[in-house]
């Protein structure tokens, strides 16, 4: 079950600060990848080894005054329902503003754990200020200051501590999540892929409240397809339809095994689409990139390259990825996405042969070592795939502090071209032998 944490409050209380705070030791999603807003509103971060997704509301704000304060209420309300725990971010050197007292009221009535932040405690004069907040009757308030990190430690011990454990059997299907931003086609696309004939899809109850789980078994095909489509009314302010998605689909994500990313092909790929790539990849999550709405496009015989070029090109460096063409209204290649998706699946969990990876890989790094270090030589002598959910390989050799990025990659791209690991990320360590 993936455990989500939502930074909310009103503007300019330091949320983003916080979230920048607590998203560093891995980076946020998406570092400097080209293409990619400056805005990174969700992130990974880690503490003692539970790893948590944040969320900061702040950046789903409309920036027009008449709807400020309902898209900081509808974001809220979206928090309550989807995260695991509420962060309530206060600024000590304000004091409480009337929207303090209205988030707080909406929070009070939430059964979800809600920490109240008092920010800017940047010195111990300030301390005694934040008692003035124990009126919104929330419990204990956590002082801290976002931009140096004081109080943060025990702020994230607190959060951790209201995660919850997976304590349920893991099922043995793969399990496929259909991603994607709002109106893309994925209530389509599960329509299409179950049909009318209802009564081979049992739905299960899914380890979150309300993303389904749908049995699917036809055509030869077997898995747990997890749907995140059409399950709740549209929001009027536009940005928090894109928030509740990202939400959800953070959930979804998480649960999944492979990530099926809809992309429109009349709008092409956003910065959305590009930022949830890269959290399935942080996940080490399986990935097909299905372009829906390929109908609508003027097509010649270099189209389709074209386009599929362009996605690489977003994605990159992690760019070997199936990309699959559809058109769900005109059930053209639809099933194409589960075989690849399948595919993938297939890839993810596959296991190399110790003797195969040697002696298909030692003879390339024979002939193309690791360029020398300060006069050193790094010899590589025995590779193994790690037992792991995802594709792992070590690598031994006697100076693995001197191999660079760029040798990296270059044995990860051997890798797969020599085993097929398209769709899924790849990760590869270097150890003392």
């Amino acid at each position: 079950m993936s455990n989500i944490v939502a930074i909310v409050g009103r503007p300019n209380v330091g949320k983003s600060t916080l979230y920048n705070r607590l998203t560093e030791s891995r980076k946020a999603i998406v570092d400097d990848q080209s293409g990619v807003t400056r805005d990174r509103h969700y992130g990974v971060a880690e503490w003692i080894g539970k790893q948590f997704t944040v969320i900061d509301t702040g950046g789903y704000v409309a920036h027009s005054e008449d709807v400020f304060e309902a898209a900081i209420r509808e974001q809220v309300i979206i928090a309550i329902e989807e995260a695991t725990v509420i962060l309530f971010m206060v600024d000590v050197t304000t004091g409480i503003t009337d929207l303090d007292d209205s988030i707080a009221d909406l929070l009070r009535r939430s059964k979800k754990p809600v920490l109240v932040i008092a920010n800017k405690v940047d010195n111990n004069k300030l301390l005694d200020d934040i008692h003035q907040f124990y009126s919104f009757g929330l419990g204990e308030i956590y002082s801290i200051s976002s931009m140096t990190g004081s109080g943060t430690g025990e702020l994230l011990d607190e959060v951790v501590s209201h995660f919850q454990e997976v304590d349920e059997e893991p099922s043995l299907l793969p399990k496929y999540a259909i991603v994607g931003r709002p109106n893309v086609g994925k209530s389509s696309l599960i329509n299409a892929l179950i049909g009318k004939d209802r009564n081979i899809v049992t739905p299960i109850a899914g380890t979150t409240r309300d993303s389904i789980h749908i049995h699917y078994n036809q055509f030869g095909h077997e898995f747990m397809l997890i749907d995140t489509a059409g399950l709740r009314k549209k929001t009027k302010v536009k940005e928090n339809i894109e928030f509740y998605s990202v939400m959800r689909t953070i959930k979804a994500l998480e649960e999944a095994d492979v990530v099926i990313l809809m992309i429109d092909a009349v709008e092409g790929m956003e910065s959305q689409d590009v930022n949830i790539f890269h959290l399935a990849e942080k996940n080490k999550k399986g990935v097909v990139i299905l372009v829906n709405k390929w109908d609508l496009i003027e097509k010649n015989n270099k189209t389709t390259k074209v386009f599929e070029d362009e996605i690489r090109q977003r994605l990159a460096p992690f760019s070997d990825v199936p990309v699959v063409f559809t058109s769900v209204t005109e059930k053209q290649r639809i099933f194409k996405a589960v075989e690849a998706a399948s595919k993938v699946f297939e890839n993810k969990t596959k296991k190399i042969p110790t003797s195969k990876l040697n002696d298909t890989l030692l003879p390339i790094i024979e002939n193309y070592p690791p360029p020398a270090l300060k006069g050193k030589y790094v010899k590589i002598k025995y590779i193994t795939q790690i037992n792991a959910s995802s594709p792992m390989f070590a690598f031994f050799c006697n100076l693995p502090q001197y191999i660079k990025e760029p040798y990296k990659r270059f044995l990860e791209n051997k890798l797969r071209e020599h085993f097929d690991f398209s769709g899924v990320p790849i990760q590869i360590y270097f150890r003392q032998k």
